[in-house]
């Protein structure tokens, strides 16, 4: 409501300039005091007609103005970041925001102002950032203060109040409070495969004096928990081994401080993504063809990859007198390669290998072995792998992916390789360029010929490639905990040379390798979770299906950090391929299952700097209220909530006691009328001045 107040001021508007008045005064002064020093009667008359004279000229008038008062202006601002949510807070939050607009609502000259700080992300809370936009539309003359409704845990807080004006903080709390927070302090992201990590952490204990122990539980992967005692307020090392290759999801979590706040951040979550250092691969070509430096070229641009090469330049039945130092510059270490360091190996590539007798049965029942305890196999074949030296008649035979037709095998005509059904939603072989799209037969690949390949009697594997009349080509197999592969053709160097425009030969082949060597993107049969970061609090929870299996992809059951199960089905965005989403607004670890295989995520807390320390606390904000001229005021009791009385104070005096808080009169006003009267005008100053004048001659006359 406005009001209206009539002000009378006593104002000058001088007839002549500012300095010929003040000269006039001087030498009224000097005149004046010369007649007084000369002892003159009429002096006192004299020094009054200058006075009238020089009090008309300065122009005095009496000016009434009508002035209408502005309300000021109040900002109450209400945190809503995430920490205002734990315990009691958010009823204690609104019970006072309610009470303060009532109260403000009956004080006619103030507007109160309501903001809303909400949660922003990972940047914490910024009160005063927000305060400071809203000042923007509030003129400093009115702006009569802040009342700030928050957890004290502000993290943007200025050196000065904002405006200028008091600034009063109402916390939703019984008093200062005592919290228990699991510290990161350093942990890597990845790791090498076979070698152990180490994680730093530490318990500490805010509010408290933090002496004594805690309890810390480790959990990864849905492993059994590992729980250790570390002393609270130390740095502790935590060592876990990789075994896998692949994501890890590690929860750490400690044992509640009794009377803390929260127990919400006393858990951490950290994914370590397991890698391989370097992948050993040995590569044997069993004679020199023009397909032998496609596999060089694939692995040798592999900055992952140790390649070890070999390749047999003569048969040892060829016997030609070359002497055997002009044949190779070492020789063929054998015993080396497949007894005492075969295990080193990831990958094992036998390329048109043929038992010869270079190779020793027991050495190549070595490699059989090898391949059962977990290491890889990979056969690229041609006409040796129908004969009598075929490696399919050594003790190799148990894990190749499929046996020859032997003697009648080889078929050289031209063919054009194709992706089978179920080549379609393996990985290796899915969404190559060029290849034969899914359910459409009538279409075939874009890719060049091939025109020799062998013909099998026997498969055990898993048939992705194939010809145009459904004989194999490219065959996966595993084989206890290792993996084969075997390509039944030689040709597929053709690709690389662009042989009728070529084909995906390097992308082919390095997805072969990878899957034998257990890459986990390359899984056919895989279930995967990952959460990505969203806006506002938490990120999606994304479940990924693979199969090699047609049919329904099925439902999948997610559980999150606090227990709850969820049960989603599958939506298939490609053949082999299926997805489930579900928002993930909790910090922790989600487990995901599709009864069959399970899959682990990590939920990072959405503003990791406003868990940080849950406690409510005036320490870091009071400083700056009380230097404003406001205070602190705790709104929980043991009664219920306590809130102040909302009053009006002057700029000169307090904006807090202790059961009230103030906001500032600032006085601010509009003239809506002025009314002014002279109060020497000239009909009277004249005949004043004359007849002071006349006067004072007449008596100096006498």
């Amino acid at each position: 409501m406005h009001l209206e107040q009539a002000i009378a001021a006593l104002r000058f508007d001088p007839t002549v300039p500012v300095w010929a008045l003040i000269l006039l005064a001087v030498l009224a002064l000097l005149a004046t005091g010369f007649a007084a020093w000369r002892g003159a009667s009429g002096t006192i008359l004299r020094a009054a007609a200058f006075a009238v004279l020089l009090l008309w000229l300065a122009g005095p008038r009496l000016v009434e103005e009508t002035r209408e008062t502005l309300p000021d202006i109040g900002l109450l601002v209400v945190d809503r970041s995430a920490s205002m949510s734990v315990g009691d807070r958010t009823r204690l939050t609104e019970t006072a925001r309610a009470a303060m607009v009532e109260q403000a609502a009956r004080l006619t000259d103030l507007e109160l102002r309501v903001l809303t700080v909400p949660e922003r992300g990972d940047n914490g809370t910024q009160l005063f950032g927000a305060i400071a936009g809203a000042l923007a539309d509030i003129p400093r003359s009115r702006f009569a203060g802040t009342i700030a409704i928050t957890d004290g845990q502000i993290h943007d807080i200025p050196a000065s109040s904002p405006g200028g004006a008091p600034l009063n903080v109402l916390i939703p709390a019984m008093g200062e409070e005592t919290d228990r927070r699991l510290r990161v302090i350093e942990a890597p992201s990845y790791g090498i495969v076979g070698k152990p990590v180490t994680l730093k952490v530490a318990v500490e204990d805010l509010g408290t004096p933090g002496k004594g122990t805690a309890t810390l539980t480790i959990r990864r992967d849905g492993d059994p928990p590992v729980v250790e005692t570390v002393p609270v307020g130390r740095q502790r090392d935590i060592v876990l081994p990789i075994t896998r290759a692949g994501p890890s999801v590690v929860e750490m979590s400690a044992s509640p401080l009794p009377g803390e706040i929260s127990p919400l951040n006393n858990r951490a979550v950290i994914e370590i993504n397991g890698v391989r250092d370097r992948l050993r691969v040995l590569l044997i070509s069993g004679e020199p063809h023009p397909g032998e430096r496609t596999w060089r070229r694939l692995l040798k641009a592999d900055p992952s990859v140790d390649l070890v090469h070999f390749t047999i330049l003569r048969p040892p039945e060829r016997d030609d007198l070359t002497p055997l130092n002009e044949l190779a510059l070492i020789a063929f270490p054998v015993r080396e390669l497949f007894q005492d360091k075969i295990g080193e190996f990831d990958l094992i590539i036998l390329d048109r290998f043929q038992n010869r007798g270079l190779l020793p049965l027991p050495y190549i029942a070595n490699i059989a072995k090898r391949v059962r305890e977990g290491g890889a196999l990979l056969l690229s074949v041609g006409p040796e792998f129908t004969g009598p030296t075929s490696l399919a008649l050594t003790p190799l035979a148990s894990v190749l992916a499929a046996t020859p037709l032997r003697f009648k095998g080889l078929v050289e005509e031209k063919f054009r390789p194709e992706i089978s059904d179920l080549g379609q939603r393996h990985p290796v072989t899915e969404g190559l360029t060029g290849a034969n799209p899914p359910g459409d037969p009538a279409k075939v690949p874009a890719w060049g010929d091939w025109y020799r390949r062998i013909q099998t009697n026997e498969v055990r594997g898993d048939t992705l490639m194939q010809t145009p009349d459904g004989q194999p080509l490219l065959v996966l197999n595993r084989v206890e905990k290792g993996r084969t592969a075997l390509l039944l053709s030689d040709q597929i160097w053709l690709w690389s040379r662009g042989h009728e425009g070529g084909g995906p030969q390097a992308e082919l082949l390095r997805r072969i390798a990878h899957w034998a060597m257990q890459e986990p993107s390359l899984e056919e049969n895989a279930l995967t979770a990952r959460i990505a970061p969203g806006i506002g609090q938490g990120g999606r929870l994304t479940v990924e299906r693979r199969s090699v299996e047609a049919g329904s992809p099925g439902s999948v059951t997610v559980t999150g950090p606090d227990g709850k199960e969820t049960t989603l089905p599958f939506a298939e965005v490609a053949p082999g391929q299926a997805t489930a989403n579900l928002p993930a607004t909790m910090p922790g670890v989600w487990r995901a299952s599709d009864g069959v295989r399970t899959a682990y995520a990590a939920a990072g807390a959405a503003n990791p700097r406003e868990i940080a320390d849950l406690r409510a606390t005036a320490t870091l904000v009071g400083p700056l209220a009380h230097d404003s001229g406001g205070g602190v005021h705790w709104l929980g009791t043991a009664a219920g909530p306590d809130v102040p009385d909302l009053r009006r104070t002057e700029p000169d005096r307090s904006a807090s006691g202790g059961a009230w808080i103030g906001l500032q009169r600032r006085h601010d006003h509009v003239v809506t009328g002025i009314a002014s009267v002279t109060l020497l005008p000239p009909w009277l100053s004249l005949p004043l001045l004359l007849g002071l004048m006349v006067l004072a001659w007449r008596r100096e006359g006498r």
